[in-house]
């Protein structure tokens, strides 16, 4: 069964963006909104073991 995960996004101070995951230890930013979904992604797969990561991320 997958579980979605769900990112907060703000605008950093420093510019471009922070996310952090609802419930999870997942902590990631990216200079530019283009770059976020790919970025989500990655630190998604960074935190599960292979094959046990979510495919379904809402931000």
């Amino acid at each position: 069964m997958q579980n979605e995960i769900i990112f907060v996004v703000t605008e950093s101070l420093d510019g471009g963006y922070e996310a952090k995951a609802v419930g999870h230890s997942i902590f990631t930013q990216c200079d530019n909104y283009a770059e976020l979904s790919e970025t989500l992604r990655d630190s998604v797969k960074c935190h599960f073991d292979e094959g046990k990561e979510s495919s379904l991320i809402s931000y």
